[in-house]
């Protein structure tokens, strides 16, 4: 994403002024500063790359908004599916583990899908005219591939996706690499980075985590843009 340029001013005006990108009054300090509902991000930092207020979907998290925010994440063997609604103009953003688990946790595929779709239809999403990109699943824990979590993640989400007959429009799944991925929920244009697998330890020691829990399995898309 290219920085704004200025434009010429007419004479005798003056240039506008830059919106305020921190302090009191600022828009990112009065996200920081919502009360947030359980399992939704609450990470927000101003981003010099874009140029633009963002926020980190951590796992478990989810996020939806209708504004030009830049919602991340980073992905090993988890998945986050970014839904957005060309209607309604709004998109969000989850991040979870496994497939499936114990209680009511966005960590769990079940659940923080119907979480994600959930707060899309309290903005005035429908699941009509919702569209999915998907992304993560890697295969970045070497040695543990009788209990693939990302290659069961994967499955699960592309099957949930298709039960509600929510269209998959682009994904990047799979292989060995861990993932960085940017999504803009005003107007669902989505990012992703391939990462160097050596350059992974947190994520490894997250899936390490996830793996630990999940049970051995039984049995065993479009375009985005890279940045």
């Amino acid at each position: 994403m290219a920085p704004l340029q200025p434009t010429p001013s007419a004479p005798g005006t003056r240039p506008p002024v830059p919106r305020a990108t921190s302090g009191p009054g600022s828009r990112l300090e009065k996200l920081k500063a919502a009360t947030r509902k359980p399992g939704e991000a609450s990470f927000f930092f101003y981003d010099a790359h874009f140029q633009n207020e963002a926020v980190k979907v951590l796992p478990g998290e989810y996020y939806v908004d209708n504004e030009d925010m830049l919602v991340m994440t980073t992905l090993g063997s988890c998945i986050a599916a970014c839904l957005y609604d060309r209607q309604a103009k709004v998109g969000g953003m989850n991040h979870f583990m496994l497939p499936d688990g114990a209680g009511d946790s966005g960590r769990y595929g079940s659940y923080a899908m119907e979480l994600l779709i959930n707060e899309m239809m309290k903005r005035g999403a429908s699941r009509l005219t919702m569209e999915a990109k998907v992304f993560g699943g890697g295969a970045v824990i070497a040695g543990m591939n009788s209990i693939n979590v990302g290659e069961r993640n994967t499955k699960f989400v592309m099957d949930f996706l298709s039960m509600e007959r929510i269209p998959v429009v682009s994904k990047d799944v799979l292989e060995i690499y861990p993932r960085k991925v940017c999504f803009l929920p005003a107007t669902g244009k989505a990012m992703v980075k391939r990462l160097a697998p050596t350059n992974a330890e947190a994520l490894v020691q997250q899936d390490r985590i996830a793996a630990q829990k999940a049970a051995p399995a039984r049995t065993g898309g479009g375009s985005v843009d890279l940045f």
